[in-house]
C-alpha cells in the first residue's frame, strides 16, 4: 500500500521560512519523480516544484515561487523536502506531495499517481 505523508506545516508570519516533509511507504521512492502542489480556499490546485527521480538532478519551480522555495530528495529516507523562505501570505495553502513513476517531473497534477492528504501552511502578514 501506497502512502505519501507529508509534515512541517503550521503558522508563520511572512518572511518566515518553513520546512514540509513529505515521507513515502510502499514504493520504490527513488523510481518516482516527486511534486508539491498547494490549494488555496476557493481556488485551483496549483503546482510548486517538482524534481526528478533518482538522483534529484532536474527541478521545476512555479514562477511564483523560484528563488524562494527549494525541493530536494533524500532517497535513504524515502522522503522528499520543500524549503520555503521568504514566505508571504498568498503561499497560505494546503500543500500536498505526489509520486509519479517516470523519470522527469511533471508540472501536471493529473500525471502524478499518489497523493499525501496535504499539510496546512499559514503565513500571516
Amino acid at each position: 500500500q501506497v502512502q505519501l505523508v507529508e509534515s512541517g506545516g503550521g503558522l508563520v508570519q511572512a518572511g518566515g521560512s518553513l520546512r514540509l516533509s513529505c515521507a513515502a511507504s510502499g514504493v520504490t521512492f527513488s523510481g518516482y519523480a516527486m511534486g508539491w502542489f498547494r490549494q488555496a480556499p476557493g481556488k485551483e490546485r496549483e503546482f510548486v516544484a517538482a524534481i526528478s527521480s533518482r538522483s534529484g538532478s532536474t527541478t521545476y519551480y512555479a514562477d511564483t515561487v523560484k528563488g524562494r522555495f527549494t525541493i530536494s530528495r533524500d532517497n535513504a529516507k524515502k522522503t522528499v523536502y520543500l524549503q520555503m523562505n521568504s514566505l508571504k501570505p498568498e503561499d497560505t495553502a494546503v500543500y500536498y506531495c505526489a509520486a509519479d513513476f517516470r523519470v522527469v517531473p511533471n508540472t501536471d497534477d493529473y500525471e502524478y499517481d499518489y497523493w499525501g492528504q496535504g499539510t496546512q501552511v499559514t503565513v500571516s502578514s
